[in-house]
């Protein structure tokens, strides 16, 4: 499984005291976020690798971004919200720039855009997180209620977005956000704290929230012209099916559980009878939100419907449950079809580990 990191926060703390006496309970931090993403802005470089359906893919820069600076509440030892910020950004908010830092290799070429925050933190004892999201589509949440409005941790991390919308299901590769449970050195990686750090600091790193689905398939050469057209093998239909379109978790990617396996959702054309130049080998890709189900914990199933040589009927409908590890990150999906014979029509379920 491959995994892609698309869009970058780079998260500085740094400590200024107030003027005054040594027994001032409080200090005065600035702390500057800047979101960044790489300057080809539309065009992200990939780097190439064995199903890669190209080296360049296009994502937008997201134009809504919510942060939410936590710290720890000794009374109710729970994580609360300090901060929140809702932003609506536009081209003009982000900067070019060289990059200098240990994200990327010195002095690539990024959009920056930075927000500046003044808090009040305990001079001897803090610690706090920080949590990211970034969407290039405007994002309806549950409940009803905006995101905004959370005041601890575990309301974060239980919202969810909703997938019901075409615009959602066109766009769901630019959304973005920081993974609950990705940890560094047995911490949350977008943690700050004045024990474990003398200047505090975090740096992030944003995520797809969305997974990315690789589809290959070929009919072999000596399949492809018989004697007798009938013997011939094209692939005239292919159509993922039942695709996920409800609520998917903000930050925890890898948590949507469907029970049971979908009978309804969207769909994504892959192959049509008009698309003569792909009856027989081609490749493509989409973006979806990754779930498993209680009958095949740690597989995503992916539900397909294909057809061969123009035939109607229901077609052969596989669901490829594709092997998911426990990474907080969404994986890259693959799929392969060799296509020998005409396909009849059949519901049947394949395991495949990626």
């Amino acid at each position: 499984m491959i995994r892609r990191v698309r869009l970058y926060i780079i998260v500085y703390i740094i400590g200024v005291l107030l003027a005054g006496c040594s027994s001032e309970p409080e200090a005065q931090v600035t702390m500057p976020l800047s979101i960044c993403l790489p300057a080809e802005e539309t065009h992200v470089p990939m780097t190439r690798l064995p199903g890669d359906p190209g080296t360049t893919e296009q994502f937008l820069l997201p134009n809504h971004v919510y942060i939410f600076v936590m710290k720890y509440d000794t009374e109710t030892e729970k994580y609360i919200v300090w901060r929140k910020i809702n932003k609506t950004l536009t081209a003009e908010d982000w900067e070019k720039k060289r990059y200098v830092g240990l994200l990327q290799t010195s002095g690539d070429s990024i959009f920056q855009y930075t927000e500046q925050l003044d808090l009040l933190l305990d001079n001897k004892k803090f610690n706090g997180r920080v949590y990211v999201l970034a969407s290039a589509v405007e994002l309806s949440f549950t409940p009803k209620t905006d995101i905004m409005t959370v005041a601890n941790e575990t309301e974060l991390l239980d919202e969810k977005f909703s997938m019901a919308t075409e615009n959602m299901q066109r766009n769901v590769q630019h959304i973005y956000s920081t993974p609950y449970n990705y940890e560094v050195d047995g911490e949350y990686y977008g943690s700050f704290s004045s024990i474990a750090q003398k200047v505090p600091h975090v740096n992030l790193l944003l995520y797809h929230v969305a997974s990315k689905v690789d589809i290959n398939w070929t009919v072999p050469t000596d399949k492809r012209i018989k004697e007798d057209p009938k013997d011939a093998v094209r692939l005239t239909y292919m159509q993922a099916v039942n695709l996920f379109d409800g609520w998917a978790y903000c930050f925890k990617p890898m948590a949507n559980v469907v029970d049971p396996l979908p009978t309804t959702g969207y769909s994504r054309q892959i192959v049509s009878p008009e698309d003569v130049g792909r009856w027989w080998e081609g490749r493509d890709y989409f973006y979806t939100i990754p779930y498993t189900t209680p009958s095949y914990s740690g597989y995503f199933p992916l539900q397909m419907v294909m057809k061969t040589n123009g035939s109607g009927g229901t077609g052969y409908r596989p669901t490829l449950y594709m092997e998911m590890d426990a990474s907080p990150f969404v994986p890259w999906l693959r799929a392969d079809f060799t296509i020998n014979n005409p396909l009849e029509d059949k519901t049947e379920t394949k395991i495949i580990s990626n």
